[in-house]
């Protein structure tokens, strides 16, 4: 064994104490920093300081909720489009003014020190998630690669996150709706109810018809297309990538880990044109479209995920096609049927969605912060609530 610095042998016990306490000084200084963002004590700070990263549909939503959080201060907002930059945050999402300037400069978002940014961009990258995480700040993330402890990743490039975790002693966790709440928190408190598990099934609802986003709707999901245009495989594929990690999780947890997965989507097209609030759509065109996501332990069904949105509920062929929200059907010793739907009038929908993928990542800002550096996934956090972990 070679010790840097030591020449003989009657060096190797003060050497060797050293390092050791070095060691110590490093783990203790870790712990601290992490304590000291927990109060000292280990119960929630007064106040935590927040970072906003993009300001899209749902970036906008928990740029709102971090402002009117009783224990959140937002330092920063960073944005991609040139004409937000300067413009202050409270303004970007309809509060009143708050003081805080959106920027597109990334350095200066970094500079902060916050402790935690809420990174929601449309296209994850990497190299912004490792820079925060060296830095020392967490990260609370709607990005789907994340799911699964960073593993659909790539195993080098997870490396990276994992080393820049353990770096700036700071932590990482992806959550959201779907995937997030709908694929792991809810069906992971239904499973605790098990002693036998045989199947998930998760079935996903979205009336589109009054949502006004003509470039999401016709251009991103493909609906008012031919049929013979929808790539059909191309967007089951994509939604396999998207849901697997943590459906993937889900199965394990039931004792029941996934070995295969398959991915199947269809159709449905507008008996008639209909107006919708993004345009129109004519009759014969693609109106409706679902995919089954299977993932299957020794040959048999363990969990199946399906998401289905629609344009109206007027197709051809004719779906069963319920108002926007979940069902979740556990199949086991203690079996579950669990139906909810959104409680919300047809027209008001497209102001109340985003809150379900965004106010769970801002309720998380405090677990996220008083966790242990590294990816955290929902089951290494206590159930996540508005109230934030008890004092």
């Amino acid at each position: 064994m070679v010790i840097a610095g030591v020449h003989h042998l009657g060096e190797i016990p003060t050497a060797l104490t050293a390092l050791a306490g070095a060691w110590l000084l490093r783990t203790v200084i870790d712990a601290v920093t992490k304590r000291n963002r927990s109060n000292g004590n280990g119960s929630p700070p007064a106040r935590y300081r927040v970072v906003q990263w993009a300001t899209g549909n749902i970036g906008t939503r928990a740029l709102r909720e971090v402002i009117r959080h009783p224990s959140l201060d937002l330092v920063g907002l960073l944005v991609y489009d040139p004409a937000k930059d300067g413009v202050d945050a409270g303004t970007l999402c309809g509060e009143e003014p708050v003081g805080v300037k959106a920027t597109t400069d990334r350095a200066a978002i970094r500079a902060l020190g916050a402790d935690c940014v809420l990174y929601m961009p449309r296209v994850m990258d990497l190299a912004d998630v490792v820079a925060l995480l060296e830095s020392g700040t967490n990260v609370v993330t709607t990005c789907g690669e994340f799911f699964d402890a960073g593993r659909p990743l790539g195993e080098e490039r997870r490396a990276q996150v994992i080393d820049a975790c353990a770096k700036g002693s700071a932590s990482l966790y992806a959550t959201g709706s779907s995937p997030g709440f709908i694929t792991d928190a809810l069906p992971l408190a239904l499973l605790s109810m098990q002693r036998r598990v045989d199947s998930i099934e998760i079935d996903e609802f979205a009336n589109l018809s009054r949502r006004d986003s003509p470039h999401m709707l016709f251009e991103l999901m493909g609906f008012g297309r031919p049929v013979e245009s929808f790539n059909v495989n191309g967007a089951s594929a994509h939604l396999l990538r998207s849901f697997s990690p943590s459906l993937g999780v889900l199965a394990a947890a039931a004792g029941r880990p996934i070995d295969r997965w398959s991915s199947t989507g269809e159709v449905a097209v507008s008996r008639r044109t209909e107006r919708l609030a993004a345009g129109e759509l004519a009759a014969g065109r693609v109106a409706a479209h679902r995919t089954a996501i299977v993932g299957y332990h020794d040959g048999a069904e363990v969990v199946r995920f399906t998401p289905t949105w629609y344009c109206t509920t007027d197709t051809d062929p004719a779906w069963d096609l319920r108002p926007t929200g979940w069902r979740v059907r556990v199949r086991g010793d203690a079996p579950f049927d669990v139906a909810m739907p959104f409680p919300i009038p047809l027209e008001e929908l497209g102001s109340h969605t985003p809150a379900y993928t965004a106010n769970r990542p801002v309720n998380a800002i405090r677990y996220v912060c008083a966790a242990p550096p590294g990816i955290l996934s929902t089951a290494d956090l206590p159930p996540i609530t508005p109230a934030g972990p008890p004092t």
